[in-house]
């Protein structure tokens, strides 16, 4: 028995025209950093000092940075790690988050109440700053052990994640509660049926819709932080053009070279805001609160 609405009985015209248009704007973006890279004739690497901080013409419709590298082709390439980053980032907070909050909800009891304890510890803490402090004390540690790009790769990714997990557990935790003490859950239970089966095949179906919807505002929230711990210096190597290194290179050019700043910001800014509208969507219709 399900109390949410299952995720595939929502009807595109049931979504609002924001929805909608959350999801044209996420899939011409995803297809654009999937395939533009195989079609746009311009390398993302290609070092030409000739071609320095041209404004966007024909040739280069999103201009070049100050080595020559062609922006476009950079913003392509680098939606491809920061959506790979968000997405991942995502699922590793929404399985944990999902995990904790399971455990808590059936369980209960002291058990419960630490694991609610252990997650409002971490809700405590100061996120960004914790961010960079591991990713400074590991970082070096991380690219020896993984290789230059893997282990920033990884350790961006366990950072993003260990950090946004708590919302997902006691949303989980609030749903088990509120359906485990349910007349046919008590049916089944006094059928035989054992515990795991009651989280997997009874009680977890029933949060699906609320966490599908954390789910997406936690994407767009892990490729803000992948983005603003590049900024501040502390993701990606130079080499790797990610959405928010390409803003920390830009930072020193915006009176002379704007458009190094405006593409990235304006992917960042796009992908962010048809996630949130996708997810904000996705609640109207699956949530019934």
């Amino acid at each position: 028995m399900k109390i949410f609405q299952p995720i595939n009985q929502v009807k595109a015209s049931q979504l609002s025209p924001t929805t909608v248009l959350g999801l044209v704007t996420l899939c011409l973006i995803i297809g654009t950093i999937c395939i533009g890279p195989w079609v746009y004739p311009q390398s993302a690497d290609t070092i030409n000092f000739d071609l320095s901080s041209l404004p966007p013409s024909l040739a280069h419709p999103f201009g070049t940075n100050t080595l020559g590298q062609d922006q476009l082709a950079r913003v392509m390439v680098g939606g491809r790690v920061s959506l790979t980053v968000g997405i991942t980032a995502m699922a590793m907070a929404v399985s944990f988050g999902t995990l904790i909050g399971a455990i808590a909800g059936f369980y209960g009891g002291l058990l419960g109440s630490l694991l609610m304890r252990f997650t409002d510890l971490f809700l405590s803490l100061p996120q960004l700053p914790l961010s960079l402090l591991v990713i400074y004390l590991f970082g070096d540690w991380a690219r020896a052990t993984l290789g230059p790009q893997n282990g920033i790769f990884a350790l961006v990714v366990l950072v993003i994640g260990g950090f946004n997990w708590m919302s997902v557990a006691r949303l989980v935790r609030a749903g088990f509660l509120a359906t485990r003490d349910r007349t046919f859950i008590q049916a089944i239970q006094a059928l035989g049926a054992k515990p795991h089966r009651l989280i997997w095949h009874h009680l977890l179906p029933n949060v699906l819709g609320p966490v599908i919807v954390a789910a997406t505002l936690a994407m767009g929230n892990a490729v803000l932080a992948e983005a603003t711990l590049s900024f501040l210096g502390l993701g990606f190597p130079p080499d790797v053009p990610t959405w928010g290194r390409m803003l920390f290179t830009a930072q020193d050019y915006l009176d002379s070279a704007p458009h190094m700043a405006i593409f990235p910001g304006a992917a960042i800014f796009l992908t962010v805001l048809s996630i949130n509208f996708i997810g904000d969507g996705l609640r109207d219709r699956l949530d019934p609160n």
